[in-house]
């Protein structure tokens, strides 16, 4: 159980994906404008990164290494992760059209978002077995869409700000950013 536990913390607070391992950024900072959106985005990811799990598992222990094929890992991962993005954004279009715009250019990105990419290949590295791979996924995005959601927060707060002219927009940002990340730091030493 103390293991599940640590999994569940390290996902979502210590090894956070975007706040910690930086990995993500570019959905990170462009989508966390507004609050749905972000929610939006952080709960496809969750849904991007749990599916690319139950798929890669499989895949890299039942026929890429059996077969000595391990070096290809990333292009397979990448492949599966591609077809539920698809997935994601056809059903986003047809069901849920104001997300699908809100999301934008940012929605294909999760393809490339290397925090999805980033959930398979720690599940094999820390030689997670299949339970444990899944609750890293489920909480690596719930810890994606923590991030994104208190970083809406953040934006929405400077938006209303009193910042010097040098500073606003781009540079406010990335400074906020940065602060959040920071406190995120606070959570590092939970399992020393």
């Amino acid at each position: 159980m103390k293991s599940i536990l640590v999994i569940v913390l390290s996902a979502m607070l210590t090894d956070n994906f975007a706040l910690s391992k930086f990995m993500g950024i570019c959905p990170f900072l462009g989508v966390s404008k507004k609050l749905d959106s972000a929610t939006g985005m952080g709960v496809a990811v969750t849904f991007v990164m749990i599916c690319a799990t139950l798929v890669t598992y499989p895949i890299h222990y039942g026929i890429l290494v059996p077969n000595s094929l391990e070096y290809l890992d990333t292009v397979v991962f990448i492949l599966v992760i591609a077809l539920f993005v698809q997935l994601v954004e056809n059903f986003l279009k047809k069901c849920i059209p104001a997300l699908y715009k809100s999301l934008g250019v940012y929605l294909p990105l999760i393809t490339t978002n290397c925090a999805v990419l980033g959930v398979t290949v720690l599940n094999i590295d820390n030689a997670y077995n299949f339970g444990e791979s899944i609750i890293n996924a489920l909480c690596g995005g719930l810890g994606f869409m923590l991030a994104l959601v208190i970083f809406s927060g953040v934006r929405r707060k400077l938006e209303y700000a009193d910042i010097p002219e040098t500073f606003k927009g781009v540079p406010a940002t990335l400074i906020a950013a940065s602060i959040v990340s920071v406190s995120f730091m606070g959570f590092s030493g939970l399992f020393n």
